[in-house]
């Protein structure tokens, strides 16, 4: 894939100053912020490479490595797909989207971190009521948080992968869904999680004294229908975990959507699914799409993978550990596993494509000017 003409870093650096007079965003926010304009610049250093064939030099500038990064997400999924097809089950699975409501998002916004655990907990104690009432068995689950929709509104939802297989009372693995398209009835599965994760939120607020003041929200919020999206089974382990993948390392939006970046606006490529998912452009203003991002910059140390049930390593460390047996790994390196993984050889010379890449020099790091905005608000190195 080419290399995009903008990118989200461009729009950090070009409003950021104005973003952060107007929304004043909190610490965490500007910390994120700041990573994200500088990875794969010279102000976070690099390493200077010599083709052995050509002789020409190329600078490598260093990554972020920040899970909100649009250019740091493509190796560390890769690596996450392999881990997880190493402990699949050989089983069909089911994916299953749970979904809040839009009336929810100011009370998301009032404590993010309690709302999307509280979103977590009620998601897997909804599919764990169902797998003992439906198939008497412990089921599992991933599950993975999103938070944004297509125009990068506040829209929390959760990604779940479902087994077909439990773990009886009796201590013993079995197979579980029906001859049917999906493992639960959708509708009482949608009443089910409307009812507990409503029930969290009143107690919420009723402890923070705001039950008054949200009442509409809650009323609004409860007379809107409530749907689990619910995909027929998908196929092999290999298959399933693939598709998970595409889900894993997502961020709110990436540096291909972007269209253009103007004086004082973005565009940029959205699917609007009320028009059958077409192509459209939208824009905004920069500090509205600055401002539309930072709702998207999840807690510090916020765990937005999850694993349940008969897939938590809790499980998989007390039941199917298998004690004797000896697993003998082959050393790799992280280029090699880059390469076999993604197919990039990122030791090749980029200009003869014969050579290889010899490191003669480290880069430090600078103080580039371009950064200046972020240091009167004590975020400097």
């Amino acid at each position: 894939m080419s290399r995009p003409e903008h990118e989200v870093a461009d729009i950090i650096r070009r409003f950021g100053e104005n973003f952060i007079s107007i929304h004043h965003p909190n610490r965490h926010q500007l910390r994120v912020l700041r990573a994200l304009s500088m990875c794969r610049t010279a102000a976070l250093g690099g390493h200077k490479y010599r083709c052995d064939h050509c002789g020409r030099e190329h600078i490598s500038y260093n990554s972020c490595r920040n899970r909100h990064c649009p250019k740091c997400q493509i190796t560390k999924q890769a690596f996450w797909v392999e881990e997880r097809l190493k402990n699949a089950y050989p089983v069909k699975h089911y994916h299953l989207v749970f979904t809040v409501p839009e009336a929810l998002n100011e009370i998301c916004l009032l404590d993010s971190r309690w709302f999307y655990n509280h979103l977590f907990a009620t998601v897997w104690d909804t599919l764990q009521s169902f797998g003992y009432s439906h198939y008497s068995a412990e089921s599992g689950a991933v599950c993975i948080l999103h938070t944004w929709g297509q125009n990068l509104s506040l829209h929390p939802h959760v990604h779940c992968i479902v087994p077909a297989l439990g773990y009886t009372v009796k201590g013993s693995m079995k197979q579980i869904g029906r001859a049917g398209k999906y493992l639960y009835p959708v509708t009482r599965l949608s009443l089910k999680f409307r009812g507990r994760f409503m029930a969290g939120v009143k107690k919420y607020l009723a402890g923070k004294d705001l039950l008054f003041e949200y009442h509409d929200h809650i009323k609004k919020a409860w007379n809107n229908r409530w749907v689990v999206y619910c995909e027929p089974s998908l196929g092999k382990a290999e298959h399933v975990v693939g598709y998970l993948g595409q889900y894993t390392h997502r961020v709110a939006i990436s540096n291909h959507r972007i269209v253009d970046v103007g004086d004082h606006e973005v565009s940029f490529r959205l699917k609007d699914y009320s028009d059958h998912g077409r192509q459209k452009t939208t824009t905004l203003t920069g500090e509205e799409f600055l401002r539309r991002l930072c709702m998207h910059i999840l807690p510090s140390g916020f765990v937005k993978i999850r694993h349940y049930g008969i897939y938590s390593s809790r499980f998989r460390n007390t039941i199917v550990k298998d004690k004797n047996k000896i697993v003998i790994q082959q050393v790799e390196t992280t280029i090699e596993r880059i390469n076999r993984l993604i197919g990039l050889d990122i030791t090749s010379c980029p200009r003869c494509r014969k050579g290889k890449l010899i490191l003669v020099d480290i880069i430090p790091r600078s103080r580039s000017p371009t950064f200046i905005w972020l240091k009167p608000l004590g975020l400097q190195d």
